[in-house]
């Protein structure tokens, strides 16, 4: 009898799983905080006989070599990867023993990386799941273009292939168990659906019902921006993480706060951008706890700057602490807990900017004012449809571009509300006046006074 149990990492869109039978277990693609597996085996009464990899990953920082370590486990990449620590290797065909009647078959699965590598778990010799990492996603695959550009063209193509040898080797009824593509930005294009099988991506992924020429062209023309910290995450899993450290940060007062904001580091305050916008702390930077902390986080920030976190709790903190070891911001240089009067200094009030609507916009712009309208989305959401008239400029590009918004009130919008709110901090941070459009961008169509147009035609200023 085996089990199959999914660990799931929403904020940055991965899943990474832990199979194998009463007494023994294999973790595939296991995140940077291994003691969510450990858990996991523990409930089950299983040993960590194992760790394998799909790939080197090149968007979060892997617990594979840690897990090994404190579990002795014998861990497992595929052959043509390199990497600078004790390890063993896997090539095309190789079957590692689980136990009695269960293994893992790899098969080897070029795209999303040269060296990619899919497992099938076999159970009393029938094929039961597929880990397919960033091969084959639901409705989609993974990217071709985080390792090389030189390479990009050619790995899809592989991916192409990949898929059809999986489509081909494996049963309609196989569960298709990948590692990226819940909201991951390593997944070419974003799925709809919580599981598949490999009959029902033989219907529905365009990697098996085009041909390899309109596939490649496609699949190349959809490509979105690359979160910028992608960078170091590949380079960080070849060389070997180092092990994690959860221990909560150093306290700091309001004078220790000011005093990191004059050096120009980062605080982050991991409230809701409601709370956010009522009051807070001049200088800082909104990026919800709960939300995508790590990936936006990471991709503004440069590498390395020091970060200091705001939360209204210890669990809040520790939360967003837990989130960014997985992209490898390991220590914050310190943390506030509390409210916005307890980090500001003596004599100081906490600063506010206005949430909005659409409407709210829309009444502003009858009333003759002339605010500027700033759109964070990415590039691929605006040549959708936009809003008539506004600048444009993506929430990752936007710490390095704000100079480049035009001067006047401006009024921020994403599609949600959750990177407006990011967007108006950095400007507010910036001593500019601002207005946080807290609605849906697709409520804005109905407004009255709004024109949303669609196409690739751009507008960049009113």
């Amino acid at each position: 009898m085996y089990f199959i149990e999914t660990i799931q990492v929403e904020g940055l869109g991965n899943r990474h799983y832990l199979a194998g039978s009463e007494s023994v277990a294999v973790a595939i693609d296991p995140p940077r905080d291994v003691d969510r597996v450990l858990a996991a085996a523990a409930g089950r009464g299983v040993r960590i006989g194992w760790v394998v990899e799909t790939h080197v990953h090149n968007d979060y920082v892997s617990g594979g070599l840690d897990l090994a370590r404190l579990t002795g486990a014998r861990y497992v990449v595929p052959a043509g990867a390199r990497v600078a620590f004790d390890h063993s290797t896997v090539s095309d065909g190789e079957v590692v023993e689980l136990a009695e009647g269960l293994a893992l078959r790899a098969v080897t699965t070029p795209g999303h990386t040269p060296h990619h590598t899919s497992y099938v778990l076999v159970d009393s010799g029938r094929d039961v799941a597929v880990f397919t990492g960033g091969s084959l996603l639901i409705g989609t695959v993974g990217r071709p273009d985080l390792v090389d550009p030189r390479l990009t063209e050619s790995l899809a193509r592989a991916q192409h292939a990949s898929a059809h040898r999986l489509a081909a080797e494996l049963d309609d009824a196989v569960p298709v168990l990948p590692t990226h593509g819940f909201g991951s930005f390593c997944s070419s294009s974003q799925e709809q659906g919580e599981s598949t099988t490999i009959g029902a991506e033989k219907q529905a992924n365009e990697a098996l019902t085009s041909d390899v020429d309109s596939f490649v062209a496609g699949l190349l023309a959809g490509l979105d921006d690359v979160p910028a910290y992608y960078t170091h995450m590949g380079p960080i899993n070849a060389a070997g993480p180092a092990p994690v450290d959860l221990t909560p940060p150093r306290r700091a007062d309001a004078a220790e706060i000011a005093e990191r904001l004059a050096a120009g580091e980062w605080v982050v305050d991991l409230r809701s951008r409601i709370a956010f916008a009522d009051g807070h702390l001049a200088g800082s930077v909104n990026i919800e706890g709960d939300g995508s902390l790590a990936t936006y986080l990471a991709w503004l920030m440069p590498w390395n700057k020091p970060v200091t976190l705001l939360g209204e709790s210890p669990e809040q903190v520790a939360a967003a602490q837990r989130e960014l070891v997985r992209v490898g911001v390991d220590r914050p240089a310190a943390a506030g807990v509390g409210t916005p009067e307890d980090w500001v200094l003596d004599g100081d009030k906490p600063a506010t900017f206005p949430r909005a609507g659409f409407a709210e916009l829309a009444a502003a712009l009858a009333d003759g004012q002339r605010p500027v309208v700033l759109d964070v989305r990415r590039d691929s959401e605006r040549q959708q449809s936009r809003v008539e008239g506004t600048v444009h400029i993506p929430i990752h590009s936007l710490p390095d571009r704000v100079h480049e918004v035009p001067p006047g009130r401006v009024w921020v919008h994403c599609a949600s509300g959750m990177r407006a709110a990011i967007g108006a901090s950095l400007l507010d941070a910036a001593g500019r006046d601002v207005v946080a459009i807290d609605d849906d961008y697709s409520t804005a169509s109905d407004i009255p006074g709004l024109t949303v147009a669609t196409g690739e035609e751009e507008q960049h200023t009113r």
